[in-house]
């Protein structure tokens, strides 16, 4: 304020701009933490539970012939891996001044498995009122269901006490003001819609080509047994998931828009909205499918298969830009 108008007021903060200039606030929690940290929880669950598949089917341990096998794996991973989800989620939780840790617990657990049996009950009851062979006995139906209540949620319960007493200190490396700080409007490349169609494409586009072969194999009678390839593709995918995410965050940064926590969750995990479309575009070009009963069940599960890597690439993105953002306020700090 002291300064004149004459001189001097260009170069007045100059080193203060962009980035370092909102470093009290960056580490200011966001909203909805109990979602936030439900969908890193799951996340994190399906990122074991793709690269245990993966690695078991590079050892041969599943038929090629038999898709159920690797079903009935998935089925039995899912819900052995469900203590991830809750010491992950109930961990990060804590950090972040959570206080509702049941209720983080419970939205962890029906996170994924609330929309999975919403799905799978329209789809059967489809499969019941048509006469299908494909519809599973009540027998089954029982027998999954116990498998969740007995050996699922109380994994994901064990986890989430395990994280919520061994939860540490966030470790911000700046202090966070009490008041926030005003954002300035931003052009419109830096808006969510645009961030998440970029982030969504670009690891979409890595992945498009394995794509059509998983597509194959699962709706059509073709064999997969490229599983080394699978695994650097999939290796690939979160890389340039993790990358696309840093980049973008560091935008968002520059245009001291601090609010980048569901910004990476979001601008990577777009990429199950392209995985959906790509669906729509094999069941229209690549299949022979029709009637209800195939469609029900190809968009059904084609819906799943896009929330698991959304829930997956949010995840892994988040932890990328959280990891940088805590490297470059530390060297701010020491500096």
């Amino acid at each position: 304020y002291n300064v004149e108008e004459e001189g001097g007021c260009d170069d007045l903060d100059q080193g203060d701009n962009g980035w370092k200039i909102i470093h009290t606030d960056v580490f200011r929690f966001p909203p909805f933490k109990s979602l936030l940290c439900a969908v890193l929880g799951v996340g994190a669950q399906f990122l074991t539970l793709a690269t245990a598949i993966i690695v078991m089917a590079l050892l041969g341990m599943f038929n090629i012939h038999r898709h159920g096998a690797i079903n009935s794996a998935a089925i039995v991973l899912y819900a052995l891996t469900s203590c991830v989800s809750g010491y992950v989620s109930c961990s990060f939780y804590t950090q972040i001044n959570g206080q509702r840790w049941v209720w983080n617990i419970i939205l962890t657990s029906a996170l994924f498995s609330a929309p999975l049996f919403l799905t799978w009950s329209v789809v059967n009851s489809v499969h019941w009122w048509s006469g299908s062979t494909q519809a599973l006995p009540a027998t089954t139906v029982l027998l999954l269901l116990g498998a969740w209540v007995l050996v699922g949620f109380p994994l994901t319960v064990i986890g989430g006490i395990v994280g919520k007493n061994r939860a540490g200190s966030f470790q911000a490396p700046c202090r966070t003001r009490n008041i926030a700080r005003q954002i300035p409007p931003q052009p419109w490349y830096k808006h969510t819609f645009v961030h998440m169609a970029i982030g969504g494409f670009l690891p979409f586009s890595a992945i498009s080509v394995e794509l059509y072969y998983i597509f194959a194999t699962v709706w059509g009678r073709e064999h997969y047994t490229l599983y080394g390839i699978l695994l650097c593709v999939f290796a690939i995918l979160l890389s340039v998931g993790a990358c696309i995410s840093v980049a973008l965050t560091y935008f968002l940064l520059s245009g001291e828009d601090y609010r980048w926590w569901w910004r990476s969750v979001l601008s990577t995990g777009s990429t199950g909205l392209f995985i959906f479309v790509y669906s729509v575009f094999y069941y229209r070009n690549r299949s022979s499918m029709s009637g209800l009963v195939q469609s029900s069940e190809f968009f059904g599960y084609s819906l799943l298969t896009a929330l698991v890597f959304s829930l997956m690439l949010g995840s892994v993105s988040f932890w990328a830009s959280l990891a940088f953002i805590r490297y470059i306020y530390r060297s701010l700090k020491m500096d």
